[in-house]
């Protein structure tokens, strides 16, 4: 038993034969002979070597720019040219914070810093932070002023700044008898007028609306400055139509008792301004 076995260790590697006939002689055209480890060491260095061959085409040949995802020499060249601008912008960035620094310095009777000086890069950034020091004090005296002449404004409760200082013409002379009130539902004055009493613009503008209804009689609407609107109903005549200019104080039509929500000869005002009602009492006496 033991020299059967001695036998078959000592027996040689198996030879395979790869071979390339033809078909109607059947000579050969091609002969591989070997063992099983020779094709193995020879499949593993032709990968090996086309692994190579492919390195090298994709490091040392243009054969790498059609690789999805690398750069082209343009792009690559567009990068390098933005990172010069980025740069030169920081640059002068900084050369504008140390000019405005020394402005700021001058106006405030400080000697203003030598521009050689700043040149590198950490007298820049102390200067930045000087600007934005000074920037910060500068934004905390305004806000200071302003505080202060807004402590004894004069201006009514409720007013907008906007039209405040405007000067507004009466509508109508007469006695209101309702007042502006938007919780009860009545975002407009009333005021009790004589039959086909004057009604007036109370500011320059151009009429927007003019027309009638059952319920208002005769209505006029008077676009003016600043996004205001004057609304004027229950009028028994229109003397302006769609289109018209009018100037503060000139008649636009006769107040009088139309429509069937009338109680009375009485002009209904309205005033709004940016799409909202205001109390019109605030800015005109009646």
């Amino acid at each position: 038993m033991s020299e059967k076995n001695k036998e078959t260790k000592k027996k040689p590697d198996r030879k395979y034969l790869f071979a390339v006939l033809d078909d109607d002689t059947h000579d050969f055209r091609f002969v591989i002979r070997g063992t099983k480890h020779a094709a193995i060491f020879a499949i593993a260095g032709s990968v090996g070597l086309i692994c190579i061959v492919m390195f090298c085409l994709i490091a040392f040949t243009p054969f790498k720019r059609i690789l999805p995802g690398y750069p082209s020499y343009s792009t690559q060249r567009e990068a390098v040219e933005n990172a010069a601008k980025v740069d030169s912008l920081e640059t002068r960035m900084r050369i504008m914070t140390i000019q405005l620094t020394n402005i700021r310095r001058i106006i405030a009777g400080e000697e203003p810093l030598a521009l050689d000086s700043l040149l590198s890069r950490g007298n820049i950034e102390t200067a930045e932070m000087t600007a934005e020091a000074m920037e910060h004090d500068a934004d905390s005296i305004l806000r200071e002023r302003i505080d202060s002449i807004e402590k004894y404004s004069l201006r009514p409760s409720g007013a907008e700044p906007q039209i405040e200082g405007m000067l507004f013409f009466p509508p109508v002379k007469g006695v209101v008898t309702e007042s502006y009130s938007p919780a009860k539902g009545h975002p407009f004055i009333d005021i009790a007028v004589q039959n086909n009493s004057a009604v007036c613009s109370v500011l320059d503008g151009t009429v927007i609306a003019a027309y009638w209804t059952d319920d208002t009689g005769y209505n006029i609407h008077i676009q003016h400055s600043n996004d205001l609107v004057s609304i004027y109903k229950h009028n028994t005549k229109l003397l302006k139509k769609v289109g018209d200019r009018v100037n503060a104080g000139a008649t636009v039509s006769l107040a009088g008792d139309a429509g069937n929500i009338s109680t009375g000869p009485h002009l209904h005002f309205e005033l709004w301004h940016k799409g909202e009602p205001i109390d019109p009492s605030l800015y005109i006496n009646f």
